[in-house]
């Protein structure tokens, strides 16, 4: 048994020498049919993905390309989560 990246396990190979030809072609259709599933859930993310940054974009296009946070006061908020300045009342 491996890691898959995600620290996850994978599968590991039964003995190939051990299948039958009928075995063989059923796991090569099973995987075959993971695949397939894993790949549409790809494309599923790849155009949600798509959207998302045509609404930003859009979103940019609106504001002239200023973000809701350049009215943000960095350093102010930097010394609020460090405790070296107290939270505006």
């Amino acid at each position: 048994m491996t890691l898959d990246p995600k620290g996850g396990q994978l599968e590991a190979l039964p003995d190939l020498a051990s299948l039958s030809d009928e075995d063989l072609k059923k796991l090569i259709e099973e995987e075959t049919r993971k695949e397939n599933e894993i790949s549409y859930q790809r494309r599923l993310l790849h155009g949600k993905i798509d959207i998302l940054r045509a609404e930003l974009v859009a979103r940019l296009q609106k504001t002239g390309g200023q973000s809701v946070l350049d009215q943000v006061d960095v350093d102010h908020l930097t010394e609020i989560l460090t405790s070296k300045a107290a939270p505006p009342a």
